[in-house]
């Protein structure tokens, strides 16, 4: 089996960072211990993709009316450590509306639910490893970590490779944030540069005449320049 290119330390968000208060409480005390995936890890059990429907990738249009915000077009490709495309690959994606509320019970920001956006999609990735979606840009919200903590407006990213255990998952950001020197979930990541590859960029391209901006956010799963995820191991 071909090893994998290592990544660069410090490209990864960090297990325990003191400023992430809950990191804190929830790393291990004592040293992982990394057991060397073995072909059956890589290859299964399989993940059973359920019927994607047409619109799963269109966050906008489930209801009578249309969802309050800004609507964008997201899109991208996921990539392998060596730039070729990854085909067939579940993309999942949930967010915050253009309040900053999720469309969940545990979620009590005194922002206003939006009836019309439910805030989540998934999509399928084609045979050049794209992906697509229309949304909403979320809002920022506050999330007491520390005095007077907000989240930057982000995406949530769940991509399934070929198994379960090739779960990955990671956040998108949007270019020019003023939030970004404040958030400890962002600024976990050591290398300014792997930051960087969270942060979508405006593309005008796919954006939609009178109808919606376009954004990009390539992903790439393995290798130096990997975009970070939750939770890899290092």
């Amino acid at each position: 089996m071909q090893p994998y290119n290592s990544l660069i330390p410090g490209t990864q968000p960090e297990r325990r960072h003191d400023a992430y208060r809950s990191t804190v409480l929830r790393n291990p005390r004592r040293p992982l211990i990394q057991i060397p995936q073995t072909l059956s890890e890589i290859t299964g059990p399989l993940f059973g993709h359920n019927p994607i429907g047409e619109m799963d990738n269109d966050l906008t249009c489930h209801f009578a009316e249309e969802p309050q915000g800004q609507r964008i077009h997201l899109s991208g490709r996921v990539l392998d450590e060596d730039g070729r495309p990854v085909r067939n690959t579940l993309v999942e994606i949930w967010q915050a509306n253009a309040a900053g509320r999720y469309h969940h019970p545990v979620d009590r920001h005194p922002a206003p639910l939006d009836p019309n956006f439910i805030g989540a999609g998934r999509a399928m990735t084609d045979d050049q490893g794209d992906y697509r979606f229309t949304t909403i840009r979320p809002g920022a919200y506050p999330w007491r970590n520390h005095d007077n903590a907000w989240r930057p407006a982000h995406i949530h990213f769940s991509l399934f490779g070929p198994s379960l255990l090739t779960r990955l998952i990671t956040q998108m950001y949007f270019p020019g944030d003023p939030l970004f020197d404040f958030d400890p979930i962002f600024q976990s990541i050591p290398d300014e540069q792997a930051r960087r590859r969270l942060i979508s960029r405006f593309d005008l391209e796919t954006t939609e005449p009178e109808r919606a901006l376009g954004f990009k956010f390539d992903i790439v799963l393995r290798g130096r320049h990997a975009t970070p995820f939750e939770d890899v191991h290092q």
